[in-house]
């Protein structure tokens, strides 16, 4: 959008929607603007959507004036597509409807809910679906990138537990999407970013998940405690998900800082993570029964400045995991760490090609980054600890950066991308929707 088309486009916002538009000038519009992992940009309007009327106005208006549109939820895309430089920020957090079907086990949830505030609406009847880790983070963007999270070995994904959404395709027409009505935008939403439209609430299943076994285990980290952790986390019982970062524990020494969460019978859950605790000497141990709404972890560190790499492996064998606290130890950065999740289970189960998530069949999801107020850098740096790793290819959408053609096609290989590319050019063939991991709608 050019400076002088700006205001008059700003005037057609405000006309057309019910929602606020917030421009540069406005109190709030820096607050309005702001995203996480340090992004700084300014769009000339940001739309504040009271409803789904609203996306379909703006996305009609984006379209007949070539704007540049930026759909936001939660915020935390690494590559900061949740907001653009003069363009159009369509913010879904004013969609926070929640209705929940106890009897049926499902529940309707707007794409501005944050995780933090589905779960807790979901808890009241001992129930949830499983997002990230992360409370904050909207549950939009994470479901339309796959959802890998707490229950994800018990559960799945977040697609996998994906009933049907309302989508806004760039025409500015509101869709059904579920596996009779456009099945194809439903097998597109499930995995493919925003790639195909503005989802404005899905339906989502619900499980039983109240009290579970959960908590935070601190162990010291060599490479013998990484191996033998993945190993246990890859042998546990499907109702057993982790994550463990290795990471800096202000003394100069590096730990393992692993969350655990097993979503079944209290007992066997304490059966189920006596073998992280005989790994080493606990450092701390707050492993225990707690409600599952508790484990999701607040704001915080995803409002600095990182670079990043993400990548899916096979195991992490001794050399490995040498070479990754090595790499760690040799870094100046003021928080360098590796972050892994213990995949398979439910997950596992699903055909790759059923959804736009292909990776069903990866064992681990890893990440390596560096804290940095400047990372670019860091990018070297983060290339070497990843490469030492042996990534298998592949890489999860949600969790990359702006890392251009190459690592989109990474998270969309073969005939995932070929059938992406085609539900694209049928939904928004100029490529409206390209804040994203984009997949464009002809291969070019």
């Amino acid at each position: 959008m050019t400076t002088a088309t700006a205001p008059r486009v700003v005037r057609e916002l405000r006309a057309t929607v019910t929602g606020r538009v917030i421009e540069p000038g406005d109190v709030d519009y820096d607050r309005a603007r702001t995203v996480c992992y340090g992004i700084d940009r300014r769009p000339a309007a940001v739309v504040r959507a009271r409803d789904a009327g609203d996306v379909a106005r703006t996305v009609r208006l984006a379209r007949e004036h070539d704007l540049e549109l930026a759909v936001r939820s939660g915020g935390h895309s690494p590559a900061g597509h949740g907001t653009t430089d003069g363009g159009i920020v369509l913010d879904l957090a004013g969609l926070k409807g929640v209705e929940i079907d106890v009897r049926r086990r499902t529940a309707w949830a707007g794409a501005g809910l944050t995780a933090g505030e589905y779960t807790a609406a979901t808890a009241v009847h001992g129930l949830a679906t499983g997002f990230g880790d992360t409370g904050s983070v909207g549950v939009g963007g994470i479901t339309l990138s796959g959802g890998v999270g707490y229950l994800v070995r018990k559960h799945g994904l977040t697609i996998d537990n994906l009933l049907a959404a309302d989508v806004v395709t760039a025409d500015g027409e509101l869709r059904r999407a579920d596996p009779r009505t456009h099945p194809d935008l439903f097998w597109a939403i499930r995995g493919g970013g925003g790639n195909v439209g503005v989802a404005t609430r899905f339906r989502y299943r619900l499980h039983e998940v109240d009290t579970v076994i959960g908590g935070t285990l601190v162990l010291p980290a060599t490479p013998r405690t990484l191996t033998r952790y993945l190993a246990e986390a890859q042998a546990a019982p499907e109702q057993l998900t982790s994550v463990v970062t290795v990471m800096p524990a202000g003394n100069g020494a590096f730990v393992l800082r692993a969350t655990l969460v097993y979503a079944g019978g209290l007992r066997d859950g304490e059966r189920a993570v006596a073998p992280f605790r005989r790994l080493a000497e606990p450092i701390s141990d707050s492993v225990g029964p707690a409600r599952y709404q508790d484990l999701l972890v607040p704001a915080g560190a995803e409002h600095q400045t990182w670079a990043h790499r993400t990548m899916f492996l096979d195991d992490v064998d001794a050399d490995a995991a040498g070479a990754l606290l090595a790499g760690l130890r040799a870094s100046d950065s003021p928080m360098p760490l590796a972050q892994l999740r213990v995949l398979g289970g439910a997950m596992a189960r699903v055909p790759a090609d059923a959804t736009a998530f292909a990776h069903r069949a990866a064992p681990i999801l890893a990440s390596v980054a560096a804290l940095d107020r400047h990372p670019g850098s860091r990018e070297a740096w983060v290339d070497g600890v990843a490469g030492s790793l042996r990534p298998r290819g592949g890489a999860a959408a949600g969790f990359l950066g702006d890392e251009g053609r190459a690592g989109v096609r990474k998270a969309y290989p073969g005939r995932t991308w070929d059938r992406l590319a085609g539900v694209k050019r049928r939904y928004d063939p100029t490529n409206l929707f390209r804040l994203n991991q984009n997949v464009p709608p002809t291969d070019r």
